[in-house]
């Protein structure tokens, strides 16, 4: 059985086009969501997930459809394959149930992997750069400017989980929100700062 699962991220956007793509690619079934795509909470998603069954396939009208991120699309997918379900994108042309559509997903799994990795090294090594230039072993006071400014960036991008940006930055999870409050203060401040010439 083919399953669709359509979102748009506004309610001024229609549903429409996504739906009747999925209904010409024989979709006996679609679940809908009018949420944004970096919103955790998807009831429609939720919906499909529980209703979608082995040796089903999942079908979107385009991949960004579905995941929240890379990774998280990746995610998905693996939890499918691993229930024997099947997905495809219209768009793509892409089907895990064919030889080529398995090899694209796990390219997709490949360059994600190379992409934690790379920013996990570049973490690394100006960890290191600070370590040589005076910093001493033990517990970690805090981050620098530049390495607080990297952490912000990492969580704003939302290609990482919450916890993933804590274990490269090796940080508590308040103690990022605290740098996050902290610059969107300063950032606020800057803004309505009076320029001193004025009295």
């Amino acid at each position: 059985m083919l399953v669709g699962y359509a979102r748009v991220s506004t309610h001024d956007q229609n549903l429409e086009l996504q739906k009747d793509a999925l209904q010409k690619a024989g979709c006996e079934r679609i679940f809908m969501d009018q949420v944004s795509g970096s919103i955790a909470m998807r009831p429609g998603l939720e919906q499909t997930m529980d209703f979608i069954r082995e040796g089903d396939t999942l079908v979107v009208w385009r991949l960004d459809r579905l995941g929240r991120s890379l990774k998280h699309l990746i995610e998905l997918v693996t939890q499918l394959d691993q229930k024997n379900i099947g997905f495809k994108s219209l768009m793509e042309s892409m089907d895990t149930n064919t030889t080529g559509g398995r090899l694209i997903f796990h390219l997709f799994g490949a360059l994600a992997e190379f992409e934690r990795n790379l920013i996990s090294e570049r973490t690394r090594a100006g960890l290191s750069a600070a370590k040589s230039r005076g910093r001493k072993g033990g517990r970690r006071l805090a981050l620098d400017a530049q390495q607080r400014e990297f952490a912000i960036n990492l969580y704003k991008q939302r290609k990482h989980s919450v916890e993933e940006v804590c274990h490269i930055m090796g940080i508590s999870k308040p103690t990022l929100y605290s740098y996050i409050r902290k610059s969107s203060a300063a950032s606020v401040e800057r803004n309505h700062r009076i320029p001193s010439h004025i009295s």
